[in-house]
């Protein structure tokens, strides 16, 4: 049996800046310009340089969602430290009519997911009951992501429209991207977002893309090359980022 793992067109590759090793211990010097992201996708999620809030990136719009609540499409020049983006060709599909809480609706994305060792891009829309986000503060230099999470500011927003976009992400890989479920929130209106830590809704079109394809650019940013990112950061990602399994 042969298997072909060369890089395709057709196949879409997830393209990674940084590791969320770096991120958690405070390597957040900004390491690619919004514009040169945009050209490797339309959906996916991130920070910004100085984790100057919550990156999401929905139909090829990326978009910055702030500490005091703002949300903003920066320019092509705005840097950011992580980030995650793909071009998004879902290959599974389902309906939800109800979910009284996120570990519903993640349970419905588990039946979506065929293995436990491959990537997955994932989407919802729909009507939310209520959503909980969180967006963090522009930090000095050096801040590690369980310091700057720990002054986070939190919101919750009822009976609002809007998308989901994010990864699951395999546990092997911890020490590079955020384990489980890692999901922003967008309103319809562009006016709301943030990390989502909560949510409820209904009438929910949930969509998911299998990846094989992974791409990780790593920064040659002083603060990445000088960093010790030696230390396994699961504890201190799963209190950070609220992490889903």
């Amino acid at each position: 049996m042969s298997f072909d793992f060369s890089l395709s067109t057709n196949r879409p590759v997830l393209y990674q800046v940084s590791t969320s090793t770096a991120l958690v211990e405070g390597v957040t010097q900004g390491a690619i310009r919004v514009g040169a992201l945009r050209e490797h996708g339309d959906l996916g999620l991130g920070t910004f340089e100085k984790l100057d809030g919550e990156m999401v990136a929905i139909d090829g719009g990326i978009f910055q969602m702030r500490g005091d609540g703002s949300v903003n499409q920066p320019g092509d020049d705005v840097l950011s430290a992580f980030a995650q983006i793909i071009r998004f060709m879902p290959d599974g599909e389902t309906n939800l009519s109800h979910a009284s809480d996120l570990g519903t609706l993640l349970s419905r994305f588990d039946q979506l997911r065929s293995s436990e060792n491959l990537f997955y891009a994932l989407r919802v829309e729909g009507d939310f009951d209520y959503m909980h986000v969180r967006a963090v503060y522009s930090s000095t230099p050096g801040t590690t992501l369980l310091n700057a999470a720990s002054s986070q500011q939190e919101f919750t927003f009822h009976n609002v429209s809007g998308s989901l976009a994010g990864f699951w992400t395999p546990e092997y890989a911890r020490t590079v991207s955020i384990p489980g479920y890692h999901l922003h929130f967008l309103s319809s209106d562009r006016a709301h977002g943030g990390h989502l830590l909560e949510c409820g809704g209904s009438n929910l079109r949930l969509r998911a893309q299998r990846i094989n394809d992974y791409h990780i650019a790593l920064p040659t940013t002083q603060d990445f090359l000088k960093a010790d990112l030696r230390r396994d950061p699961s504890a201190d990602l799963a209190k950070a980022e609220g992490v889903q399994k």
